[in-house]
């Protein structure tokens, strides 16, 4: 299953991107909150950490007009200070991981289901192998 999943992202074909974006949009929230909700705080308390969107690291400095929590991520964003939110990178990984796994198990559903039904053969072809069966009996 896992080589199905690796091909299914390395293919591109374009009816599985127009499937992916659709139902990507339409579970979007779901997902996110799932994973904001559910999986993030699991593995921040296996790791220790509380809340995985508040890591990050400073790049530059606080400007001295800064009145906000040092540690409050969101807010020295809003302030412009220069930071690597490798947290909430992490969080969005996660979440895309989801995502396309979701997408790749309804492909993986349609495919089956559509392989699983055979197309009949045109009629032009079963005429010809009608004549065919005849022409090997004389």
């Amino acid at each position: 299953m896992f080589n199905e999943f690796k091909a299914f992202i390395a293919r591109g074909n374009v009816v599985d991107l127009a499937v992916a974006v659709i139902i990507g949009a339409a579970f979007g929230k779901i997902i996110s909150s799932l994973t904001d909700d559910v999986i993030m705080p699991i593995i921040g308390a296996i790791v220790g950490k509380i809340d995985f969107s508040k890591l990050f690291v400073l790049l530059g400095s606080i400007p001295a007009d800064y009145k906000g929590s040092p540690t409050d991520y969101a807010a020295l964003k809003a302030a412009g200070v220069p930071m690597l939110g490798y947290g909430q990178f992490i969080t969005v990984g996660i979440n895309f991981l989801i995502v396309a796994f979701a997408m790749f198990l309804i492909v993986r559903a349609a495919n089956r289901f559509h392989a699983s039904a055979p197309a009949a053969d045109p009629a032009d072809v079963v005429i010809l192998r009608e004549i065919r069966d005849e022409l090997r009996k004389k």
